[in-house]
């Protein structure tokens, strides 16, 4: 199953306009925000991520709901953090 999970963007990466530091489940990790070029991104923006990918940008509320659904998802939920800890963008923080 592929799932979007939520992250909170810690900060964009000066150096790499496409990257920011995202934090995921408590977890910080790099992700790819390139098919987010449009939208005006800033720390304390909620992101849609699936395997490294930034999606779509969404609002904290619906970020809360998508969490919550995730976590009664159990392991399907669970899979998908291991699968956003094992994607390597090859960016280092």
């Amino acid at each position: 199953m592929c799932l979007g999970i939520p992250g909170e963007i810690v900060e964009l990466m000066a150096d790499r306009a496409d990257f920011a530091m995202v934090s995921v489940a408590g977890v910080k990790r790099v992700v790819n925000i390139g098919l987010l070029e449009d939208e005006e991104l800033k720390a304390g923006d909620w992101i849609l991520i699936h395997v490294g990918f930034a999606l779509s940008k969404i609002d904290e509320e619906e970020a809360a709901h998508a969490i919550r659904m995730l976590e009664g998802m159990g392991q399907a939920y669970t899979d998908e953090l291991i699968a956003l800890a094992q994607s390597d963008l090859g960016v280092q923080p």
